[in-house]
């Protein structure tokens, strides 16, 4: 008896460490840069400038978190936006004896 192995996902394979393609990475390391950068430019002893630091790694990190179903938030957050600014066009075609196409003899 043979026994054949099927990936489950084969897409994960594309994207690095299973999870992020290259803009995500891109979109991770710019945040974070930016959080470094402003960490140093800013006066971090009060909480509310170090939040602001802190929120550019933060924000990039929520959008790139993987969740089921989607590889991160941000397709997530796509796919909706494309959801409901495209226009949707719903064909009925019902089931009706009168669609049906007769056999010609």
């Amino acid at each position: 008896m043979e026994n054949y192995l099927i990936p489950a996902n084969t897409k994960k394979g594309m994207l690095y460490f299973g999870v992020f393609n290259t803009f995500d990475l891109i979109l991770f390391g710019t945040g974070i840069g930016i959080s470094l950068l402003l960490l140093v430019i800013l006066p971090v002893d009060e909480l509310v400038w170090a939040l602001v630091a802190v929120s550019p790694g933060l924000i990039t990190g929520f959008l790139v978190f993987p969740i089921p179903n989607y590889h991160n938030v941000l397709t997530v957050i796509k796919n909706i936006i494309t959801f409901f600014t495209s226009r949707q066009q719903f064909v009925w075609k019902g089931w009706c004896v009168m669609d049906e196409q007769e056999d010609s003899k």
